[in-house]
């Protein structure tokens, strides 16, 4: 028996062998985090043994090509969009609800997600999962000329294989990498960041030639080409065993309810800019060449912002870190977005809120595997990921006016963004601040505690 092999096998031990006088001793929520502990235990004694390279850097390479393709197509959806606008399809109000459906299955699906890549296995996943994107985009191709087609197509194929793609490269680093979690998942996400900044530029460029019809096509067959292959390199070590579907106990546990509020809060003003800022220039009376370009430097400062916030996993802790890139993405916003009616400061934000905004993303997955255990982190990243489906769904219907008038769509961006970004992040940081407290969650008081965040000392600032 291999020694990750006794690792799960003393998960399983440690679990049952919890002494039945601690039922009678403590509340429910003292057993659940006895509970809790034994499978961190157990994920520690799995993490040293993992060999925190070798053919750990195969997988991370296989998982950067497949985020380049998967996240830099969301992300550049805003450059299609405004096309498609311009050629007359539709309104800019119905034409975002592609993109919301596509990005809201990562959050619908997450949980059903996180169970099928545990019964099939990370590489059959991931696989299924780039070559739905790939042939979505080529059959969206043929749908350019009907919005009904775009949801079936760039919507529900993309949006499926997206969902597959970002469960899987979100788990399965975890199982080579423990002392460089942090640098392993940046460098994952680094390679979405890198595929929206080169893709916008590439979408972009394919419109102007040959249209959106094969601006689609071209880039499925591009993506079905490379993703295929970089999606065979992954594996994971050990397969990942979980009779788990959903642990409802994890909400008992004030730690795991912060990160889930945090993300399902953060997620709302998040997905502003990438989505938006094409259409926002053409607002300013910018070329669309100039709004791709804006979408290209968020992507790239993004690609920086994964790297670097996960490298500062590895030495300030993932949780401080999380908390620095929402802390710089709402002060971005707050600060900066309300003066970016030109192209300089325009640019300025763009930058600074690309790189913090790239550093959730990269940030979380190593959040999930070290508090709450590798062992565990395919259900609880399912969990967490579901929560982020309101910030998917309603930016889009949030901004159902952007195309009536110009100076109207100016004003809607900046009262969602500079008003709205404040309060989600003073929100976030008071949850954050009450989660300092080492007690778990009162059961039934969920509530109570999160509207009393603020109240009192909560034991740091965090």
């Amino acid at each position: 028996m291999s020694r990750v092999d006794t690792a799960t096998v003393t998960a399983i031990e440690l679990e049952t062998q919890i002494p039945r006088a601690n039922a009678t001793q403590h509340s429910t929520a003292n057993v659940s985090t006895t509970d809790s502990d034994a499978i961190l235990q157990a994920s520690r004694l799995a993490d040293s043994t993992v060999p925190d390279g070798g053919y750990g850097w195969v997988v991370i390479f296989g998982c950067a090509v497949v985020a380049f393709w998967f996240v830099g197509t969301s992300y550049s959806w805003g450059v299609m969009q405004a096309a498609l606008v311009e050629q007359g399809l539709s309104s800019a109000s119905t034409l975002s609800f592609v993109g919301s459906v596509t990005t809201a299955f990562i959050s619908v699906l997450a949980i059903v997600n996180s169970r099928v890549v545990r019964a099939l296995g990370a590489r059959a996943t991931v696989m299924i999962g780039i070559g739905l994107v790939g042939i979505g985009e080529a059959l969206a191709g043929f749908a350019t000329t009907s919005v009904g087609g775009l949801f079936v197509t760039a919507g529900g194929v993309m949006g499926v294989g997206m969902s597959l793609c970002f469960i899987t490269i979100s788990v399965t680093p975890a199982q080579y990498f423990s002392k460089k979690r942090g640098l392993a998942n940046g460098i994952v996400f680094a390679g979405g960041g890198l595929g929206g900044a080169i893709t916008s530029f590439a979408i972009d460029g394919l419109i102007h030639r040959v249209g959106p019809a094969w601006t689609y096509r071209v880039i499925g067959l591009v993506t079905l080409a490379t993703g295929l292959p970089a999606a065979y390199l992954i594996k994971e070590r050990s397969p990942i065993r979980s009779a788990t579907f959903i642990e409802w106990r994890l909400f008992l546990d004030h730690r795991f309810t912060t990160i889930f509020l945090a993300g399902a809060i953060g997620t709302f003003p998040l997905l502003v800019p990438p989505f938006f800022l094409p259409l926002y220039a053409l607002s300013l009376n910018l070329s669309s060449s100039t709004g791709a370009g804006l979408v290209a430097g968020f992507n790239f400062s993004s690609a920086i912002g994964r790297i670097a916030c996960g490298s500062l996993c590895d030495i300030l802790g993932p949780l401080n870190t999380l908390f620095l890139a929402l802390s710089l993405c709402g002060l971005s916003m707050i600060a900066l977005w309300p003066v970016s009616d030109t192209l300089a400061p325009l640019v300025v934000f763009v930058v600074v809120n690309g790189a913090s905004n790239g550093g959730f993303f990269a940030t979380m997955p190593t959040v999930v595997g070290n508090v709450f255990g590798s062992a565990r982190v395919a259900v609880a990243m399912g969990m967490i990921v579901t929560g982020w489906a309101g910030g998917y769904l309603m930016v889009y219907p949030s901004f159902s006016s952007l195309d009536q008038s110009k100076p109207k769509a100016r004003l809607l961006v900046n009262d969602f963004i500079s008003k709205g970004s404040p309060d989600c992040w003073i929100l976030t940081r008071r949850i954050w601040r009450r989660a300092r407290r080492p007690a778990s969650i009162p059961p039934g008081n969920l509530l109570r505690w999160i509207y009393g965040a603020g109240v009192g000392r909560a034991g740091g600032d965090g």
